[in-house]
Parts: structure tokens; sequence; C-alpha cells
């Protein structure tokens, strides 16, 4: 299959122009390939539109500029580096390869997490060089981010972070063939933010034949109308003073319109909430909620892997000591403000006895949150014709006490267990074992489907990746999650 002669760099032709990448690791890689014109000037706040096609050839061996962010606040920043690269052709993309010359390859295009506001493709944690390896092309992706992707703005397109994604699938479709993959097996895979995107794009009518798979990790189907979603977006021009407008915040400074955003944004975590950025239901894009939409049997045809860390909250909550601080009261307070019922609570803190007000309180907001909407996305497509598949990481990690939390499970999943970057959160003693295994489940998946365990159906199996070998596990902690009501955001009209 390899092409790849040492010492020489691979040279792909796009429909846009000729890139020159570099081999490493034995792999042929292409960093920072335009998929979409720079969104600067009049196109700062206009859905994506293609790149200027270039003569010669252009350098992809560096990543290329990142979308407008701010690093993670402390202490989140030492756990999840987030790198910045400068410049304004910030949707661009990477592609990892075998061999550039092969054909037929099982493709994997990674949406990167950040709550819509951090994270980006040039992330060490994301390297594809391991999917390469393994006979994946991996691709990975940026968007904007922000008030810039997601702010909701009368006089400018909804979701324009997603359309960046829908820009970036088409280009696969159009040119992944020339990197040795097929455009007809397509996997596209997030984890947090970036599952929440591959969801909508799920539900999207305009992804039709653009995928063929799916992976949500640490995510989950949701949106708000675009009345619920706007205030975030007003309080940041209310900062600013200016009108929440397109014409407005385009003259706004970008570094000032980063200050202001980071001021409305900050505080709160995506468990007890916060001002945030959220995908909407516009009408266009997504005419239909993707919950109800996935539910009806959008995508039903999409094969799905999916799942949850065990402790998801223990990411936000322990670093900064909130679970320490929240009490007997703070507890009660936040079961009346998400409506879960007694006896849920009543069982959740007899399978957990030694636990504090706090951990209960995490424990509850991650099955409400992730691990519920899941399962009842799991329940919906039981009879439909893709197969679903769900997983749940729970290795947990000694750095800070912060056991199988959030994020924790992407180092795995990439087989960089070895970079300093994953090891901010796993430590330098993460099983390898466990990375070979979680690993191979994501290659089998984009290859033909199948991650080595059984689809869903009635007997609901679960593989734990976990201490020791994966482990198949049927129905787990089904006492837990039959005590849950459908699940309803806060901030639904």
């Amino acid at each position: 299959m390899s092409d790849i002669v040492a010492g020489a760099a691979p040279r792909v032709t796009t429909v846009h122009g000729t890139v020159r990448g570099a081999v490493e690791r034995g792999v042929a890689v292409f960093r920072g390939i335009p998929y979409a014109a720079a969104p600067v000037g009049v196109r700062r706040f206009r859905a994506p539109g293609p790149p200027e096609p270039w003569t010669g050839v252009r350098e992809a061996v560096a990543y290329g500029p990142t979308a407008p962010k701010r690093p993670y606040a402390p202490p989140l920043d030492r756990l999840l580096p987030d790198p910045a690269v400068a410049g304004d052709d910030w949707l661009n993309l990477n592609v990892w390869t075998p061999a550039p010359g092969a054909a037929g390859l099982p493709v994997l295009v990674w949406i990167h997490g950040g709550s819509l506001v951090h994270g980006s493709s040039a992330v060490p944690v994301y390297d594809g060089a391991a999917f390469a390896r393994d006979g994946v092309v991996l691709v990975s992706v940026n968007y904007r981010l922000g008030v810039e992707g997601f702010g909701v703005l009368p006089d400018a397109p909804a979701n324009r972070g997603l359309l960046d994604q829908l820009a970036a699938l088409e280009w696969v479709r159009d040119n992944i063939a020339a990197f040795g993959g097929d455009p007809d097996r397509v996997t596209v895979a997030g984890e947090s933010a970036g599952a929440v995107s591959v969801a909508a794009l799920l539900a999207a009518p305009r992804s039709a034949g653009l995928l063929r798979r799916a992976v949500l990790q640490s995510g989950v189907p949701a949106a708000l109308p675009p009345d619920a979603a706007r205030g975030t977006t007003e309080l940041i021009a209310k900062r600013l003073g200016v009108p929440a407008t397109t014409a407005a915040l385009a003259a706004v400074d970008p570094e000032a319109l980063l200050t202001a955003q980071t001021g409305v944004t900050s505080g709160g975590n995506p468990l007890t909430g916060r001002n945030s950025f959220q995908v909407v239901v516009d009408g266009e894009l997504l005419p239909q909620d993707p919950v109800a939409a996935l539910h009806a049997g959008a995508a039903a045809g999409v094969d799905l892997l999916m799942g949850t860390n065990s402790e998801e909250y223990r990411l936000w909550f322990v670093p900064g000591g909130l679970t320490e601080r929240i009490g007997r009261l703070r507890l009660r307070l936040a079961l009346l403000k998400f409506g879960v019922p007694n006896a849920t609570a009543r069982v959740y803190r007899a399978n957990r006895p030694d636990a504090t007000p706090g951990e209960l309180l995490g424990a509850l907001a991650t099955d409400l949150l992730l691990r519920v909407p899941l399962n009842r996305l799991a329940d919906a497509r039981t009879d439909a014709p893709g197969s679903t598949y769900v997983y749940e990481f729970g290795w947990p990690t000694p750095v800070q006490r912060l056991g199988a939390c959030h994020a924790l499970e992407l180092g795995f999943v990439f087989d960089t267990l070895d970079h300093p970057d994953t090891q901010a959160l796993t430590g330098t003693d993460a099983p390898q074992e466990l990375a070979d295994a979680m690993h191979r489940a994501w290659v089998d998946f984009a290859t033909d489907g199948d991650p080595g365990w059984p689809s869903w159906d009635a007997r609901r199996p679960v593989t734990v990746f976990g201490p020791g070998a994966p482990e198949l596990v049927l129905a787990p902690r089904d006492d837990e999650l039959r005590g849950w009501k459908p699940y309803r955001h806060p901030d639904t009209p």
C-alpha cells in the first residue's frame, strides 16, 4: 500500500492547487490546507466560501492558523493545553495518510471540542499518525468559534461554525481520494462540543451523503431556539457598547471582541451552567431540534459509536475545589433546578454511600446531561438500519484526583499517551494496553463499522474501557438510568 519514500516530501494535487507535506513516523502528513476562504473582512460573519486557488506548490508542513480564542482559564489551562497559531486562514484542515497513492482507505474526520470557544486541530493530543499507521486517513478540522462561529445575529446566517464543518466535509468528498481515502467511507467523530457538532451534522439534511459513520464522545444532540440562544451575543454587544448586529460587531477589533466574549462566558462550567454558545435550530441548516430529528429517524442508516467517561464532572468540579464547596443545601437546590426526582437521587445516594454532596451532584449531572441522552438515542435507534455501539471509559487518572474525567479518553483514542500535552491529564504511567484496545476499536469502526462488541439491542451492551482489559457489561447501572424523566434543557422556553 505504501508509496512513501524516505526523505521525499509527498505532493498531492487538490481541486484548489498542489500541496507538499512531510513524512513523519512512516506516514505522510499535510497540515494547514485551506478548505474555505479566510473568514475576515466582509466574510467575517458570512457562510464559508471556497478558498482562492493557488499556482505552484503550497507548503503544508506546519499547522495553519487557529480560530481566535483565549486559553482555558486556570487551573484548566495546565490540564488542557490549547496552542494558538496566528493568521487569518483558520478555516484549514490537516491530513495524515498511510500512502497518498493508495485507494479506498477509510477516512476519519475529527471535530475538536472546547465548548465552542476553545480548541483547534493543532492540539498535539489529536495527532493523527497512529490512525494513518493503522490504515485510516485522519483529517482534523478548524472551524469558527465563539461569537464569530455561533453568535446569534439578526443579519447573519446562524450556526456558522457548523457551516464551516460542512464545508470541510465537502472538501473531503472532493479531495480525499487524492490522499488515498474513500469518500464513501467517511466517519465523522468529535468530543464534547465536537460531538454536539457531529450530532447536529447528522440531523442536518445537507450532510446526506457526506458521511457513513459517526462517533459521539462525551457530547449529545443539543440545540436551542434562536431566541433562547441569542442572550450571550447580546451580552457581548452590550459589554462592547454596540448593537448586536453583524455590521456593529464586524467593526469591533477582534481582540476587543475576544475580551468581551471571555468576560461574558467565564465562570461556571458545562455542568453547572454559564453564558455559553449553542447550536441553534435555525429553520435552514437545522430545520428541527437534533434530538427530535435523530429520535425520529434522521441519519438512521449511519452507523454510530458513542459513549461517556464514568466521572465526566471531575474535570470541572475537582481542580477548582468545587466538589468540596458543594454542601447539602446547594445539592438540594441543584436537584430542584434540574428536576431530579427524589427517588432517583435516593438510588444514586444508595449506590455511593461514601460520596460527598459534591460528588453525588457530579454523578447526577454527568448522567443527566450526557449518559442518559445517549442511552435514549441508542434506544431510539434499536431498529434502525445503521448499527449503534455504546462504550464507557472508566480508567481513573492519578492526576489531581481527577478520576475518569471529561476528555481523559482522547489520548487513548489517538494513541498519543507519550506526548507531554496528553500526559498533563493522564500522567506518565497511563496503560498503553488500554490505548491499544481503545484506538483499535476506533480504527475498526472507521474501517468496517464494527468496533468489536455487540451492537445495541434490548440487552443494552456497553464495553467499559477501564482498569484491566475492556469488559462487556449488559445494562450497566440500569437502576439509575430508569429513574430519569425525559430531559428538558433549563434554558428552553
